[in-house]
């Protein structure tokens, strides 16, 4: 195992090259306020670390993050277990978040796929089913994109190969754009 001052080095460095898309992550945001305000939903979906960041993100937008605001509807495709099993046995694992979209998605509303190497499956069929279903698709990723880079229609790569660098980027990401939404929707003190 790297020293812990060489994994602190790690993280710094790739949140230095993240802090290159400023731009980018504003651009999201503003993506995802908008949204929201025309009465949206933004659905996330992802595996292992990547379905806890999901969650993680979803309960700040429907809770709050740090400002009283009201509930704003965001909902993690990775926590029916009922949902899961039942599509993951009937039509098989890669379809447990495209039936889900299927179900419950509709024009307007954003897809955020989460995926360290962007090449995840069931990732990659919920991004799809979103795309022909009129769904704003955003991959949130790592390493090169992979196949993920050229499917979502808006993209944010942490160029970085270590899953656990990406994953400290993704959730930094997902706290910016929890702190946009609550700035914009903060209720009056």
């Amino acid at each position: 195992m790297p020293s812990i001052s060489a994994i602190f080095d790690a993280h710094l460095e790739a949140v230095l090259a993240l802090r290159t898309q400023e731009s980018i992550i504003q651009e999201h945001g503003e993506m995802l306020l908008a949204c929201l305000r025309y009465g949206n939903r933004i659905f996330l979906c992802g595996n292992g670390g990547s379905a806890a960041d999901a969650q993680h993100i979803a309960a700040e937008m429907v809770c709050r993050f740090e400002t009283r605001r009201r509930a704003l509807p965001a909902i993690a495709l990775t926590t029916d277990t009922s949902a899961l099993t039942a599509i993951g046995n009937d039509f098989g694992f890669e379809r447990v978040f495209a039936r889900q979209i299927e179900a419950l998605g509709r024009p307007g509303d954003v897809l955020i796929g989460i995926s360290t190497s962007g090449n995840s499956g069931n990732v990659i069929a919920a991004v799809e089913q979103a795309n022909e279903m009129g769904l704003i698709t955003l991959g949130l990723l790592g390493g090169d994109g992979g196949k993920l880079l050229d499917m979502a229609a808006h993209t944010l790569v942490v160029p970085d190969r270590v899953t656990a660098r990406v994953q400290e980027c993704h959730i930094l990401v997902g706290h910016i754009w929890c702190g946009m939404i609550d700035t914009a929707f903060a209720e009056p003190l």
